[in-house]
């Protein structure tokens, strides 16, 4: 009905604007004409489909409708005024489409600022600003201009050709500025819609707004959006964002020419550390990577992913089922494919599940170790490299604990194999591996919280995955014998800063415990036990040497001797025959005081690099 009244008040305007016309102004001919716009206006409107039009979403397409229909209603009064014989009608005609045309848009525009108007009367939306002003962040704007709860007020964006523009009524403006212009128009939440190719940038932005406390989202990819069908996650968070530090490149000539041609083993495969060492191996050209794995399935799977990639590189790829505390098992294996190099990555590790088995954890982490060791020497193994942790270290868990007695069983049989290098490696915690706090974090933001925090001053070092497995890689090619090999991790992070980084990353806001405003809750739960506040990666800062590379650490740290290692054994064994957790605890926690001792422990401050 609007746009009939808009066509009539454009066909009388044209009439009567235009001299020559009043020939033309009889009632007769008046009828004839808007008889003609009555019929071909429905008829062009369902050609044309004009009242599918979404207001709210008016854009330069729907314009270009509304101008095709505008010609087409015009040709329909041509033709009308041919069929009548009417003299001089053809400036007329012209005048028709142009009213027509604007007035049909003009009150299209008209109508969005009064439903625009309405809204904001009826719902308080928040400000919200879109960093990029590229095509992500021009939809974006456009998808949110139907938002009830959000509206649009600004870009910002880097590019000064960009800059002091207006899209769609919305300013860019600088980014220089952007602290100051969020707060200057009570902007409440910045929407960042940069490429993946622009990840350093987008990663200083969400450190900008952490620091000034501005809640920040972030645009997932068009295939992300794809995949995630319409799902209200925004990203997943990847392990190289929330490291606090650039990642170290670890990728060197020494690590391919050490392990170019050799039969190597990798036991604890499965495991996530073990899958990405045999992955990173095949990079070096080995003549053929043995899995020495106790799980049958996580061995299956890596045996299917690694024989095609392993095919064709000429590798050959051997999957073996076992325990390393099974000597006769390792020897056979060994001795089978004449092993030259061991990287011994199979242990428990979770500090609560081994806090809680005791036996089973020294069985594996000592005994296993110890089994392991030896039958390498026996069969001429020339090197054998340690995955240790910096839960080792003055440790105050019995999964520490059993890692710290690995250390000193390797430090000890070095001393008697002057034909085998063994090394050690400490890692950090290793985000993406299983049971780190990453996958345990998303999972907790997935179902809506609340992320769980042990407690708020606990700070951890972090690697990933990826850095882990090279700084095995290269800590076998830098042995010299009983060397212990830490990364260069950088400071310690608050688990606490962690938690709200992956919370704004993963496009949630942290949940105020005063206000009760935001998405995800943080919840402090205590320290479990055998749990520190502080990790460390040395023994004694004294004696660090350098590598070859600046990012890798080397450590000469006492160790015991043979009949203290002997003794030490015995008693762990009886322990674990008997079973006595009980003494296997006191054996286990009196050995590494004893030997362990540093004035951080006893005065509870901080260590530092």
């Amino acid at each position: 009905m609007s746009d009939f009244l808009v066509l009539t008040l454009s066909l009388l305007m044209s009439l009567l604007l235009l001299p020559g016309m009043a020939t033309v102004r009889d009632s007769t001919t008046l009828l004839w004409l808007c008889g003609a716009l009555m019929i071909g206006g429905p008829l062009l409107n369902v050609m044309f489909r004009l009242d599918r039009i979404k207001l709210v979403m008016l854009n330069a397409r729907d314009l270009m409708t509304i101008a095709r229909f505008s010609a087409g209603i015009a040709l329909v009064i041509w033709a009308t005024s041919v069929a009548l014989a009417l003299p001089r009608f053809g400036p007329a005609v012209l005048t028709f489409g142009v009213f027509a045309f604007t007035g049909l848009a003009t009150s299209r525009a008209i109508a969005v600022s009064i439903l625009s108007g309405l809204r904001e009367y009826l719902h308080r939306r928040k400000n919200v600003a879109i960093f990029g002003a590229g095509a992500a962040g021009v939809q974006l704007a456009s998808a949110m201009g139907q938002s009830p709860d959000r509206r649009v007020v600004a870009f910002f964006d880097d590019n000064p050709a960009m800059q002091g523009m207006d899209i769609g009524g919305i300013p860019v403006l600088p980014s220089g500025n952007l602290v100051s212009d969020v707060y200057r128009n009570a902007i409440s939440e910045v929407m960042i819609a940069l490429p993946d190719s622009a990840r350093k940038r987008r990663d200083a932005i969400v450190d900008l707004c952490e620091r000034v406390d501005i809640p920040v989202k972030i645009l997932p990819s068009f295939i992300d959006m794809l995949v995630e069908r319409g799902n209200t996650r925004l990203r997943t968070v990847d392990p190289d964002e929330v490291l606090g530090r650039g990642k170290v490149d670890l990728d060197t000539p020494e690590m391919v020419k050490s392990y170019a041609g050799r039969v190597i083993m990798v036991t604890g495969a499965g495991g996530s550390i073990g899958s990405e060492l045999c992955r990173q191996l095949l990079n070096c050209q080995p003549q053929k990577i043995v899995l020495f794995e106790q799980n049958e399935y996580n061995l299956y799977a890596l045996d299917l992913e690694l024989q095609s990639r392993a095919k064709a590189r000429n590798i050959e790829v051997l999957p073996y089922l076992g325990s390393v505390t099974d000597a006769g098992r390792l020897r056979h294996v060994m001795r089978q494919n004449g092993v030259e190099i061991v990287l011994h990555a199979a242990a428990y590790k979770h500090v609560p599940l081994v806090e809680n088995n005791e036996i089973e954890g020294a069985r594996n982490n000592v005994i296993g170790t110890k089994i392991l060791a030896d039958t390498a020497v026996q069969e001429g193994v020339e090197r054998f490299i340690l995955v240790s942790t910096d839960k080792a270290v003055r440790p105050t868990s019995i999964m520490g604990a059993t890692k710290r007695i690995s250390e000193l069983i390797i430090q000890d049989i070095q001393t008697r194999a002057p034909h085998t290098k063994f090394s050690m490696v400490r890692f950090g915690n290793v985000l993406g591996s299983s049971g780190s706090v990453l996958p345990l974090f998303q999972a907790q933001i997935e179902s809506g919280g609340p992320v769980t925090v042990t407690d708020p001053e606990i700070r951890r070092y972090f690697m990933t995955i990826a850095e882990a497995s090279r700084l095995v890689l290269l800590a076998g090619a830098y042995a010299k014998g009983g060397d212990v090999f830490v990364l260069d991790m950088g400071q310690p992070q608050k688990i606490m800063d962690l938690a709200r980084k992956l919370i704004q990353l993963s496009g949630r806001r942290v949940k105020d415990p005063l206000t009760g405003e935001g998405d995800i809750e943080i919840k402090i739960i205590g320290l479990r036990p055998g749990e520190k506040l502080y990790e460390e990666l040395f023994v004694d800062l004294d004696n660090l040497r350098k590598t070859p590379n600046s990012k890798i650490l080397r450590a000469e740290e006492h160790c015991l001797s043979q009949i203290e290692v002997a003794g030490l054994l015995r008693e762990i064994q009886a322990a674990i025959e008997a079973p006595n957790p009980g003494k296997l605890r006191q054996i286990l926690m009196r050995c590494t005081h004893e030997h362990d001792v540093s004035p951080q422990v006893r005065t509870g401050t901080e260590p530092r690099l």
